[in-house]
């Protein structure tokens, strides 16, 4: 394990594998770099480039706990991890984290290639909109210490997982402890992504500075919402491609995107 202290002086813990172009990894909802799917990914690409593997703050082996949560902070926290591989660095993003990091994108992060798979956005109005005051919800059930009534909450009224799945999750011993861990964290996800969850068009001011080539990824068995959002944003990006995974849905298969996230993040070598 390794450490980069951000802006505000937070350490953010990560793992640095393989030679090659830097690139980053940032993780969607309740994920830290010891779950199995990242930890994974990045063994796949560590034969072609120095995968940055981290916990983000207030997860795993990081700090920001207790620290006050800003959007922003975890910007810093990408800016942070590019300079200490080099000043520059390709980024990737699952679900949530790919939100963050077009936003970090956005606001001037040295990412030279981005790929995101399947941002969580809802721009149609009455398209499962989530709660109007679904931020404050997760805020209050995680500053009361409610830990699974929140992740059960995100799932439920944020993702739109029907209530008798959120219900059996607790069976899954293995991931339901890891979920358990982090489950605040639903509060400081809800701040990343509630912008673009209120069933409104895309803003395409908002992504207008991300002008570096961006491969938005979708898999063909995924739920219509997010296939749409999909085909959304990559047309307010101003560098965009779409990629459709066949037989894939929003728990993507690693083994199936390590080698199109090699392809598109190796070809700016050639």
């Amino acid at each position: 394990m390794a450490e980069v202290v951000s802006r505000d002086g937070t350490r953010i813990a990560y793992d640095r594998t393989g030679h090659g172009p830097p690139l980053i990894l940032v993780g969607g909802v309740f994920s830290y770099r010891a779950w199995p799917q990242p930890r994974q990914l990045a063994e796949l690409l560590s034969p072609r480039f120095t995968v940055v593997n981290y916990d983000r703050r207030g997860r795993g082996e990081s700090g920001g706990h207790s620290a006050a949560y800003a959007v922003q902070r975890e910007i810093e926290d990408i800016e942070a991890l590019i300079d200490a591989v080099g000043g520059s660095a390709h980024a990737w993003g699952l679900s949530s984290g790919g939100v963050l990091a077009l936003k970090a994108a956005a606001a001037g992060a040295a990412i030279e290639r981005l790929a995101v798979y399947e941002p969580p956005f809802v721009l149609e109005a009455g398209k499962r909109v989530p709660p109007d005051d679904f931020v404050t919800v997760l805020s209050e059930l995680a500053a009361s210490g409610r830990e699974a009534d929140a992740a059960r909450y995100f799932f439920n009224q944020v993702m739109g997982m029907p209530a008798l799945m959120t219900r059996a999750m607790p069976l899954m011993r293995g991931p339901w402890r890891r979920i358990m861990s982090v489950s605040h964290s639903a509060a400081y996800e809800a701040l990343v992504i509630e912008d673009n969850m209120r069933g409104r068009p895309l803003r395409a001011q908002q992504w207008e500075p991300v002008t570096m080539p961006t491969m938005v990824i979708s898999g063909q068995k995924s739920d219509a919402l997010l296939r749409a959002a999909a085909r959304a944003l990559v047309e307010v990006l101003p560098n965009g491609q779409l990629v459709e995974m066949a037989g894939q849905s929003h728990n993507v298969s690693m083994k199936a995107l390590a080698p199109l996230l090699e392809e598109f993040f190796y070809s700016a070598a050639g």
